[in-house]
């Protein structure tokens, strides 16, 4: 299964963050609005992302509730009938929730700064740093760390919560 070491963060100054994403970023940024329906889930999360009317990604993903760099193991299935699929698993297995958000996408190395809006709950920083077969979670987790340094992203900010769990609050 694919895995990232992540961290999630509570961002004061978006402005400032995007600058500073940008100036790391060997690409322009990419604005992706996201409506992301959780599906009730003994194990881990499964969320609906929805990019479009005709495109979303069905992502379940399993990681630990804590702050700090933290392991994360995913799996991601396309489809272009994200209506269908939301019927099916809202009967099966019942919704949790939904978060809503526009995500600013930038790409530094092997990582995926995300700088979200997120609808209720506030402005958050995300990276994830996609291991590379062969990598270690704790060369991972100096990448991740590295990377809190450049974009001034202190401990004191770190969260441990997904956002539907800061929505369920």
């Amino acid at each position: 299964m694919p895995a990232n070491i992540e961290i999630k963060a509570r961002v004061a100054d978006l402005e400032r963050l995007q600058r500073a994403a940008a100036q790391l970023s060997e690409a322009p940024y990419q604005v992706i609005p996201q409506v992301d329906t959780f599906f009730n889930c003994p194990h881990g999360r499964i969320k609906l992302r929805e990019l479009s009317a005709d495109h979303a990604q069905l992502v379940y993903y399993q990681r630990a509730d804590i702050t700090g760099p933290k392991h994360s193991e995913y799996q991601i299935f396309e489809t272009s009938n994200p209506a269908g699929l939301k019927s099916i698993l809202s009967d099966a297995y019942g919704v949790r929730g939904v978060v809503t958000k526009t995500r600013y996408l930038y790409m530094v190395g092997q990582t995926r700064i995300h700088l979200d809006a997120v609808e209720g709950l506030g402005t958050f920083l995300e990276l994830e740093v996609v291991l590379q077969p062969g990598q270690t979670d704790a060369e991972g987790q100096q990448i991740a760390h590295q990377l809190m340094q450049q974009l001034g992203i202190e401990d004191a900010d770190l969260i441990d919560a997904a956002y539907i769990d800061l929505a369920e609050k």
